[in-house]
């Protein structure tokens, strides 16, 4: 697994990389130190993780992101930051990055950059605790004018509360390649971009509509 890190502590970067080249599955292939570093790093190295902080001079994360994502859209970006701030967290979800954790929460980057590699989103406890009151602007909305099935509607609803695809699959006794067809679906359906997406667009619009 190809990690690139961007933080403009050098401290903070020395250490991730110690820690997670460790790893013997991991690489860490180049770190920055700030947003136009990352997007320069990313087209360079694709890296399967940019493990990436917010505030940084020149270009923060949250611009980086946007820039790599417009041209990237399967990137997996996990944003690693000090600030438990509204406003970042609605923005990181909203652009489509597939994690946001806080430094203090040292202990779960390593198994966050492993969940986000093989496809989950991975938000911190206390970030996702805050996410449907940050994110929801009005209750209801009818699935079945998108022709979402009864099926697609339990998949949507269990990908916004942090399931994978393969735990899906064991919940609903489906297969996995059975889960993929229905997100793939689903994006179309509601003319999304990714399971990020889908988690904010059931959040946004509260309970479904019968």
């Amino acid at each position: 697994m190809k990690i690139v890190i961007v933080d403009d502590d050098c401290l903070v970067t020395e250490a991730l990389k110690t820690i997670l080249g460790i790893n013997e599955d991991i690489q860490v292939v180049a770190t920055g130190t700030d947003g136009r570093e990352a997007v320069e790093l990313f087209e360079i190295h694709k890296p399967d993780v940019l493990l990436m902080d917010i505030r940084m001079k020149n270009m923060n994360g949250l611009e980086a992101s946007g820039k790599i994502l417009k041209e990237n859209p399967e990137a997996n970006i996990l944003l690693l930051t000090t600030f438990l701030d509204d406003e970042y967290i609605v923005k990181a979800l909203r652009l489509g990055a597939k994690g946001y954790l806080l430094k203090q929460d040292y202990a779960n980057i390593l198994p966050a950059i492993r969940a986000v590699y093989s496809g989950q989103t991975v938000f911190g406890q206390e970030i996702m605790s805050k996410i449907p009151d940050l994110i929801q602007e009005k209750a209801g909305f009818d699935y079945n004018s998108c022709e979402i099935n009864e099926r697609e509607k339990e998949i949507i609803c269990l990908i916004a509360n942090g399931y994978s695809n393969k735990e899906i699959a064991a919940k609903m006794y489906l297969s996995e390649g059975t889960v993929r067809n229905y997100l793939s679906a689903i994006l179309d359906k509601l003319q999304l971009r990714d399971r990020t997406q889908v988690a904010i667009f059931y959040y946004k619009h509260g309970d479904m509509h019968e």
